[in-house]
């Protein structure tokens, strides 16, 4: 079989709204040689104003224009698709991410790792997880989404934080002191693991400096979801700097 040059292991199709800026540069940085990453932008407005009653309504649009951004990066020929929006993976329960992806493969014809399912299979290979803290850039309306999915999934959320950000790019203004803060709002001992979601907020850095000194898994969700898209093709590489979930599994 002929394969492409530089993606001679893979071609990944990435779809990320058109106003984030970080979801690229992180799955650039975990990327091994021989894998591609592919970006079509979902067509986004950046709304200003975004609020606890209009979040989920924007993130809706989204998810609406994504099927669009799976036409066009269909046009290269992937291998596999990879979803870098989170909110759109975790409406309605573990049932509305199939649904999701179902919608995907039927345009596509591919498989495809989002972000929610990505999270649970990070949290099943580490082992023992129940209790959850999950953080946000969302509103809280959003992180009641989440919850619901990862309650469907098997775990307890004991406690999350919505960071609240006012605009779709404001979430990657949100800055490394306000995570760590938000985190130690959040850890305890009734905590097994910490999710954070939210694709352009930067934090698989800071997650895998978290995990040394609270002992315990942090999982940021563009870590997860590029994982699982790497294990899923068969891709065992081990990615220094960015966590357990890289390096051990």
């Amino acid at each position: 079989m002929v394969r492409d040059v530089l993606g001679w292991r893979k071609l990944f199709g990435v779809m990320g709204p058109s106003t984030n800026t970080v979801v690229q540069p992180d799955f650039d940085m975990m990327r091994p040689a021989g894998v591609t990453n592919h970006y079509s932008r979902i067509y986004t407005p950046n709304a200003d104003a975004v609020s606890n009653e209009t979040f989920r309504a924007g993130a809706e649009l989204i998810g609406a224009n994504t099927l669009d951004a799976v036409r066009s990066v269909m046009t290269c020929n992937p291998d596999y698709l990879v979803m870098g929006m989170s909110a759109v993976t975790f409406f309605d329960g573990a049932r509305g991410a199939d649904r999701f992806i179902t919608q995907v493969k039927e345009v596509s014809g591919l498989d495809i790792s989002v972000g929610s399912h990505s999270c649970t299979a990070a949290l099943n290979a580490h082992g023992g997880v129940k209790r959850l803290a999950v953080l946000s850039p969302y509103w809280p309306a959003m992180n009641t989404e989440v919850a619901r999915y990862f309650g469907d999934m098997g775990f307890t959320v004991v406690r999350d934080i919505a960071l609240q950000a006012r605009s779709w790019t404001g979430i990657a203004q949100i800055t490394p002191r306000q995570c760590v803060d938000a985190i130690k709002k959040i850890d305890g001992d009734d905590v097994d693991a910490i999710i954070q979601v939210g694709t352009n907020l930067s934090m698989v850095r800071l997650a895998a400096m978290a995990e040394l000194w609270l002992g315990k898994p942090v999982i940021a969700i563009n870590t997860a979801t590029y994982w699982h898209a790497l294990r899923a093709n068969g891709i065992m590489d081990k990615v220094e700097g960015c966590g357990r979930l890289l390096e051990e599994f």
